[in-house]
């Protein structure tokens, strides 16, 4: 029976420190798509943006059952390839990647790429299942057996992946062709959403009857928020409807939607109100105030002195034992980091307390930082937090698989296997010299119903990483609807 999609797409900044959307999401009648770009520095939200714009095209053209995979496939590969010509021409962006996860309708299949830790969930007959498998640290520890499901919701390494897009040839997506029924309905979401509310309530809320896609992305949203998401969120939800009633125009957020945009802000919730405020108050010094005494009628000068010395000297021993007891537990914790260009065992805490070292290099391994490709040098630069050494151990393993260079001492039997890899991120396209387009989509901005123009823009080679940022996704300018 022929089908349509009714769809909403909504995507939020969470409340953690990241001052920009990495997350960018595309919602049309033909395609849904959602990346989640990672790089920090090197500029995420750019990858996740040109990767969505690199794809729009695919919503609204025809495409048979019968070719719809091979047509996706080919489209990420050049959306791929796009990546690394961008990083060939800045360098500050070398290191930027993205998940993606890609839906392409054909009558009643469904064409589906998945390559990151980004989810897509599949509600039939009252049933959640999970139709994507992460490309994540915590999963290959699952599937060796190593760990319990219960034990990857809290795992220290649960957002580092293993696969996504950097570019690089080898970066290839998990491809599969599915059936698509009246009634189902479909969930694609960012980790946001997933490592900070269990299944069992994002289930519940997708099975909620006589509710819009969009009141569903909302309630999402807004639980993954409660739920103190420290990561962007972004989420789409799509109905299958008989054919006719569904969704037309696209929609459009995220980092490519949001770069240009000149909308009102919507009203804030209590929680996002006071992570503004506190990434507002980080820049700003403090004066250093000490303890103010309270004091209660007339006091000898004496007695306020006396009185004042009492409560410093049981402050400093209170601080002098909470500080021997944090020490001791700090000489307790593993991460894995980076000395002389050498992938690095460290132990104690990543962080430093002034002029105090909290860790000391424990181990330093014959695995060069530079053998690595440059997303996975960028997380190890940043410290990867382990529970004790044998976790330490596993990291090294995996980023030695990762590196494609032999394990000197497996770990742990079978738990570690190498994997063909790069050290750099060759592109095969060639270098944009000139300002050229490559197309624009319309889309529907969800707070005012108002259109806008999607484009994609390549800039000339003699730019900075502040100029690269212009090639994400930018709104046009508005028309009427």
């Amino acid at each position: 029976m022929p089908v349509s999609l009714r769809y909403a797409a909504r995507s939020d900044l969470g409340l953690g420190s990241k001052s920009r959307n990495e997350d960018s999401a595309y919602a049309g009648p033909e395609l849904l798509l959602l990346c989640d770009g990672m790089g920090g520095h090197a500029a995420g939200d750019v990858a996740s943006s040109l990767v969505v714009a690199e794809l729009a095209h695919l919503d609204g053209e025809s495409h048979g059952a019968d070719d719809a995979l091979d047509i996706l496939e080919r489209a990420l590969e050049e959306a791929n390839s796009r990546l690394a010509d961008v990083m060939e021409v800045y360098p500050d962006s070398d290191g930027m990647g993205t998940t993606c996860i890609a839906m392409l309708r054909a009558g009643t299949k469904l064409a589906v790429a998945n390559i990151g830790d980004s989810r897509a969930y599949l509600l039939r007959g009252g049933r959640l299942t999970q139709i994507t498998k992460d490309h994540s640290f915590v999963q290959k520890l699952l599937d060796e057996g190593r760990i319990e499901p219960e034990e990857a919701l809290h795992h220290p390494q649960r957002s580092l992946v293993t696969r996504v897009f950097t570019g690089r040839p080898e970066d290839q997506p998990d491809l599969s062709l599915r059936e698509l029924r009246q009634g189902d309905r479909i969930l694609i979401c960012s980790d946001g959403l997933t490592d900070y509310a269990a299944e069992e309530t994002v289930g519940e809320i997708l099975a909620q009857t006589g509710r819009t896609p969009g009141q569903i992305a909302d309630e999402l949203i807004q639980l993954a928020l409660r739920a103190s998401t420290r990561d962007n969120v972004t989420v789409i939800v799509a109905d299958a409807v008989p054919s006719g009633d569904g969704t037309t125009k696209p929609q459009v957020v995220g980092a490519a939607s949001e770069r240009r945009s000149t909308r009102r802000p919507t009203e804030l919730t209590p929680a996002q109100k006071a992570a503004q405020l506190s990434r507002e108050a980080s820049g700003v010094p403090v004066a250093d105030q000490g303890p103010v005494l309270a004091e209660e009628g007339p006091t000898s000068p004496f007695l306020r002195w006396l009185r004042r010395g009492l409560v410093g000297a049981a402050l400093v021993a209170a601080l002098g034992g909470a500080g021997y007891l944090a020490w001791g537990w700090s000489q307790t914790q593993y991460f894995v980091g980076e000395q002389d260009g050498m992938v690095t065992i460290y132990r104690g805490l990543a962080q430093d307390l002034g002029p105090i070292d909290l860790s000391v290099a424990e181990e330093e391994t014959d695995l060069a930082l530079e053998a690595l490709p440059g997303y996975y040098q960028e997380r190890v630069r940043r410290t990867l937090a382990a529970s004790d050494r044998a976790g330490a151990d596993t990291i090294v393993a995996e980023l030695r698989s990762l590196a494609g260079t032999e394990q000197v001492q497996p770990v742990d039997d079978g738990a570690a296997t190498s994997a063909p890899g790069t050290t750099g991120a060759p592109g095969t396209g060639t270098t944009s010299t000139g300002t050229t387009s490559t197309g624009g989509v319309s889309t529907r901005d969800l707070s005012t119903g108002d259109i806008a123009t999607v484009t994609i823009t390549a800039l000339p080679g003699n730019r900075s990483l502040a100029d690269l940022l212009d090639l994400g996704v930018t709104l046009g300018e508005e028309v009427s609807p």
